[in-house]
């Protein structure tokens, strides 16, 4: 199977690296900002193309990232330059996290092209990526699932088929907003101990050893005391993320307000300047002596 890879950003640039490892040529790699797709291809080979058209002409198998809702429609667009214009024989494998319905409306352009798609939703961060030990959740068709399987068997440590198109997104959806609840919360509790005086590292060791302790603790909780907010999974993301959960949760007639709550400290983040900081930097917003001030001027 030759592969293209539409968003070399963080995430697609290391799956195209791992597939290249693991021998999938990497025939074509598109980005709105080429120098960033120039970068992989020097490692990867594959033809830097501005084209969408162009990377589906070329590849069996086409990865997207793209960042949202918008983006998706735009590389699958009905009019002009768009993958759907050479989709016939082609798997679309979509990668980013978008609103469930997106994903069914791609499915079906797809198909009406004669080509096929999945979400393939990414519960892990950029260094599984580039080792091929993602935790990936599929939805759509399960025999368009089978025909790739060993291809994403080689993207992931852990493969789950979930359902029907628009399904996978529904999960990430409530993987991501659990995630940025704990997050918002962990800020919160290292914010108000570091407010006491207490030392922050007995506190992060003796959150691991009873309930406050999570997965975010291990990630997350260093950075949090010592404001290194390296971005692995950006506040503005955590920010559209728990936004599409929200969306949900209206038309299931919910009210989520840990959720919520949760929304508008990263909406904060990004009114700050904080939005392309780590969701980690949520604890400048919890902490006493910063309240977001510092790093949104830039001081140390």
């Amino acid at each position: 199977m030759k592969i293209g890879v539409i968003g070399t950003g963080r995430m697609g640039a290391n799956l195209a690296r791992r597939l290249h490892d693991v021998g999938y040529p990497i025939v074509a790699l598109y980005d709105v900002r080429p120098e960033s797709a120039a970068e992989v291809a020097a490692q990867t080979g594959g033809e830097v193309t501005s084209s969408l058209a162009r990377v589906s002409e070329l590849a069996d198998v086409v990865v997207t990232v793209v960042s949202d809702d918008a983006a998706m429609y735009q590389i699958f667009a009905s009019h002009g330059d768009s993958l759907l214009i050479n989709a016939k024989g082609r798997i679309f494998l979509n990668c980013a996290t978008v609103t469930p319905q997106v994903h069914r409306d791609v499915e079906r352009m797809v198909s009406e092209r004669g080509g096929d798609s999945l979400e393939a939703c990414m519960a892990s961060s950029i260094p599984q990526a580039r080792n091929g030990t993602l935790y990936l959740m599929i939805g759509g068709r399960p025999e368009v699932f089978e025909r790739v399987k060993p291809l994403l068997e080689k993207m992931s440590a852990s493969l789950k088929y979930v359902g029907e198109a628009g399904t996978a997104a529904q999960v990430k959806a409530l993987v991501n907003m659990v995630m940025n609840v704990n997050t918002a919360a962990l800020a919160e509790g290292l914010g108000l101990g570091d407010a006491l005086g207490l030392d922050l590292d007995l506190l992060r060791e003796v959150f691991s050893q009873t309930g406050a302790n999570s997965r975010v603790l291990e990630t997350d909780g260093a950075d949090m005391q010592h404001r290194e907010h390296d971005v692995y999974f950006s506040a503005a993301h955590a920010a559209k993320d728990s936004g599409i959960a929200l969306s949900l949760a209206k038309e299931a007639g919910l009210s989520l307000p840990l959720a919520a709550a949760a929304f508008e400290q990263y909406e904060r983040m990004k009114a700050a300047g904080l939005g392309e900081l780590d969701k980690s930097g949520v604890s400048e917003l919890t902490f006493k002596s910063r309240h977001g001030r510092r790093l949104a001027t830039g001081e140390q």
